[in-house]
């Protein structure tokens, strides 16, 4: 059974940062390109970000570009979202996601296999 199992969300004022986590299990981490999504209350579901299998690329939403980082640990089965100088827009459920591949991560929701439930992030102002 495959879990994606997001951690790291809270509260956070306004241009400060959090770092989440995805813990993936029951599937061979490696074989898999990984990406964040975000939906905030209200509205569709948005690409945050995504990386390939190596974590050799690496790719993001206009939104977030420059303040955002994503990263994996393929030995600890994780991904990672580094996010400095977060806004109150950036309040949302963020919800990491797996696509089988290898090669470079696709920003469609229907291409992706499995996903997390979400942890949420809250940027007060």
């Amino acid at each position: 059974q495959v879990q994606l199992v997001e951690s790291g969300g809270g509260l956070v004022q306004d241009g400060g940062s959090l770092r989440l986590s995805c813990a993936a299990s029951g599937l061979t981490f490696r074989h898999y390109y990984m990406a964040w999504f975000r939906q905030a209350s209200g509205k569709e579901r948005e690409y945050v970000a995504a990386i390939n299998w190596s974590g050799g690329r690496t790719y993001y939403g206009d939104s977030v570009k420059c303040r955002f980082t994503i990263y994996r640990d393929n030995a600890k089965n994780t991904v990672y979202l580094q996010m400095n100088n977060l806004k109150p827009e950036d309040t949302a459920n963020y919800l990491c996601a797996a696509a089988r591949g290898y090669g470079d991560p696709n920003y469609a929701q229907s291409a992706y296999d499995y996903w997390g439930q979400g942890t949420q992030v809250t940027v007060s102002s």
